[in-house]
């Protein structure tokens, strides 16, 4: 009985982190396409300012799944 929970909680969490990385490209594209410059173009050129809003994104996107993803865990 306890080996299955394991296995269900991993499971859990590897579909959680899946889901994650899903929605952080989904979360990319979304500011490429609202924003008026090329997001990818910027990072690449070395643009700070649209690095820190990138990493916040993902950041933030982060914790959001994480903590849905442990709660799921307890």
């Amino acid at each position: 009985m306890e080996l299955e929970i394991v296995i269900a909680n991993f499971l859990y969490a590897l579909v959680g982190a899946l889901f994650s990385i899903a929605l952080m490209l989904i979360g990319y594209k979304l500011l490429d396409w609202i924003t008026p410059f090329d997001t990818s173009k910027q990072l690449s050129n070395g643009n700070v300012a649209v690095g820190i809003v990138v990493g916040s994104m993902f950041v933030s996107l982060g914790l959001v799944v994480g903590l849905v993803v442990g709660l799921g865990l307890n």
